[in-house]
């Protein structure tokens, strides 16, 4: 069977060797950047001193995520990058798939293009500047604060001060960040559905509110479960550089989630790289787990799945 596939193989690898080639550079990034670096991944068992090396320091086994486990921060992290991952599966994930939905039933060309433009912007803003402009809109004096005022909120300080207020803000900023960009994909699946289907509901006597239950969701369904599955691989991650500029000591409370306090442990404070490594390799293997959960539970319900 070997013998026979690499004939093969090297045959394909003539026939195509520009296509080969234009590969080459993506395999040489992951293999320096994304596999190279788990060989790192063993000091989360060992006390990493960075005198002696990795294989120069000792082993201590699970002695480092035993500490994680007993820490007073343990829960604290695992609720809030919980929760703030639970508010973004209900409100952000959506929100691109509903804007698409609308967008697909607008016939004014320009203006579905104005709007795609608009929604798109924020995703190329950089999130110092994104994170600079909710600070200024939501301190004692900002916009955001003033409006609220006049709905009975408060202007006595600002809005990022109080633990409560600060993952309403998270969610509804990164909302406005990737609504636009998040609606490609599923604006490319719609203009896969085929229009006989929308003159067969039309036949049937179906208006748009039927269209869009009957033929346009489930028609793009297939892509909505890989991007849940997707996203359920990476529900213990929250990307840092965002919260840790909007966050301060009087929010860790409800703001401080797994990949801060990485940060602050790892290269913030203490220095203490095997714990930090430990975990960040604990955050990894709960994400493989719940995407593997996601895929099974896909699989069995719908028999739609990644593999």
């Amino acid at each position: 069977m070997r013998e026979s596939i690499l004939p093969r193989l090297r045959k394909d690898i003539v026939r195509n060797k520009a296509i080969y080639l234009m590969l080459l550079p993506v395999l040489v990034f992951y293999i320096i950047f994304e596999y190279g670096p788990m060989y790192g991944a063993i000091i989360a068992f060992k006390d990493f001193n960075v005198s002696r090396g990795i294989l120069g320091s000792d082993w201590v086994g699970f002695s480092h995520f035993t500490d994680f486990f007993e820490s007073i921060y343990f829960w604290r992290v695992m609720k809030n990058t919980f929760v703030v991952n639970l508010y973004l599966l209900i409100f952000a994930f959506p929100a691109p798939i509903l804007l698409a939905l609308l967008l697909n039933e607008v016939r004014a060309n320009k203006f579905k293009r104005t709007v795609q433009s608009i929604t798109y912007l924020p995703h190329f803003i950089s999130v110092v500047v994104v994170v600079g402009m909710i600070v200024q809109f939501t301190e004692r004096n900002g916009f955001i604060t003033q409006l609220l005022s006049h709905f009975g909120g408060s202007t006595q300080a600002s809005l990022l001060a109080f633990p409560e207020n600060f993952r309403a803000i998270f969610v509804v900023s990164e909302i406005w960040q990737q609504i636009g960009w998040g609606s490609i994909i599923y604006l490319a699946a719609l203009s896969g559905i085929s229009n006989e289907q929308y003159e067969a509901a039309t036949i049937d006597g179906a208006g748009r509110w039927r269209k869009v239950l009957n033929v346009t969701i489930p028609g793009i369904m297939p892509i909505i479960v890989i991007m849940f599955i997707l996203n359920m691989g990476k529900f213990m991650t929250i990307g840092f550089e965002k919260i840790v500029l909007m966050y301060n000591p009087n929010t860790y409370e409800t703001a401080d989630v797994i990949n801060t306090y990485v940060y602050r442990v790892g290269l913030s404070g203490s220095f203490e790289f095997s714990y930090a490594t430990a975990v960040g390799l604990f955050q990894s293997a709960m994400n493989f787990a719940l995407l593997i959960l996601a895929n099974w539970i896909s699989r069995k319900v719908n028999e739609t799945s990644l593999w």
